[in-house]
């Protein structure tokens, strides 16, 4: 795993990229977290490719115990992929809630995060 930096508007965000899985349990994203907390990042970009696919499916709820945790940590987290492969009403529509707040979003690239960043 490594740590891209990058610092926007006075935000530092950490981009995990990685070869394989990085989150696959809840204690993952505590992990994750913590660890970006401590080394002073702001907020962190993780790739749709770097979760365990069962994430995407909601009813393993998967997801929402992992989102909870960055949420009640108040650490923004933003996934970058392509969503459009997902054919779950209910994942898109959680995709489309999380997307109008802060806290979570989903993406499909960097420079999407980082035009919107700057806005």
């Amino acid at each position: 795993m490594k740590i891209k930096s990058h610092i926007v508007n006075n935000t530092n965000i950490a981009e995990i990229v990685a070869d394989g899985i990085i989150l696959s349990t809840v204690q993952d994203g505590l992990d994750l977290l913590g660890n970006m907390h401590y080394q002073g990042f702001d907020k962190i970009i993780i790739y749709e490719k770097n979760i365990k696919p069962d994430f995407f499916n909601l009813k393993s709820k998967l997801a929402g115990e992992i989102l909870q945790k960055f949420t009640q940590y108040q650490m923004p987290l933003t996934i970058i992929g392509d969503f459009s492969k997902f054919s779950s009403k209910s994942l898109q529509d959680f995709i489309f809630e999380s997307n109008k707040g802060q806290q979570v979003n989903f993406v499909s690239s960097m420079k999407e995060i980082l035009n919107a960043q700057n806005r």
